[in-house]
């Protein structure tokens, strides 16, 4: 497919942009259109394991009731992990399928950027000094998946999947205030809470939203990925015979 071609026709038409963005890597299955990196509907669910069933419904939904068609589209844009193993297939394999079937561009966001992104935009009031965002997605027992953003949005700890103890974070959390959230946080308060630093924001739900900025981004940089050989993010091997997160 030549993403160049159709894109830079487009472009000297149109400076506007018009985004499908997509999120099916956490529990919440999520849907939202953005133009020029403004969010203009959102559709979402936080469910377990309702992802196939209803993802394609949403997309059509919020398409149509927006009085958009989909060859109005610029690009489509999904959050690419990590986080759960069945739920970054359906998201990513819908969004390939919409990219081949439309012509258009295929845009990559990692799923802890975008979180971040989220909770950055929500200004948290917090006390005196600065605070670090760290979103962490459930991975089973003690493990999560995870990093570390600065209020910029810059990445100061790499994702990793990490067992979370008494000793985590220790280093950044002896000079500067954390806040976690994310479903994997709310597992951590008991390890974590009883340090002054460590604070945590309950009932996050990751949307489809939070990818607007990102995507934006990438989308005027014409930073797409390859349809064809693109995969998703998973940071761990999915063993098989294990129940898929």
């Amino acid at each position: 497919m030549d993403t160049t071609r159709f894109l830079d026709l487009r472009l000297l038409r149109n400076n506007m942009s018009l985004i499908l963005q997509i999120e099916t890597a956490t529990t919440s299955c999520s849907v939202a259109l953005a133009k020029d990196g403004n969010v203009l509907s959102v559709k979402q669910v936080n469910e377990r394991n309702i992802h196939a069933e209803v993802i394609t419904l949403f997309i059509d939904e919020l398409v149509n009731s927006a009085g958009f068609r989909y060859s109005d589209l610029d690009a489509i844009a999904v959050s690419c992990g990590p986080g759960s193993y069945t739920g970054l297939r359906i998201g990513i394999s819908t969004a390939k399928g919409l990219c081949f079937a439309l012509d258009k561009p295929l845009i990559a966001i990692e799923t802890l950027a975008a979180m971040a992104y989220g909770a950055i935009n929500m200004n948290i009031n917090t006390s005196a000094g600065d605070i670090l965002f760290c979103p962490m997605i459930d991975a089973r027992r003690m493990e999560v998946f995870t990093a570390v953003f600065n209020r910029n949005g810059e990445k100061i700890k790499q994702t990793t999947a990490e067992i979370i103890d008494e000793n985590s974070f220790s280093d950044l959390l002896k000079s500067s205030k954390i806040l976690f959230f994310g479903d994997g946080a709310e597992k951590c308060m008991d390890v974590l809470g009883s340090n002054p630093n460590a604070h945590f924001l309950p009932g996050f739900v990751n949307s489809a939203s939070y990818l607007s900025q990102k995507a934006i981004e990438k989308f005027k940089n014409m930073d797409f990925e390859n349809v064809v050989f693109f995969e998703p993010y998973y940071l761990k091997d999915f063993i098989a015979g294990k129940k898929a997160i």
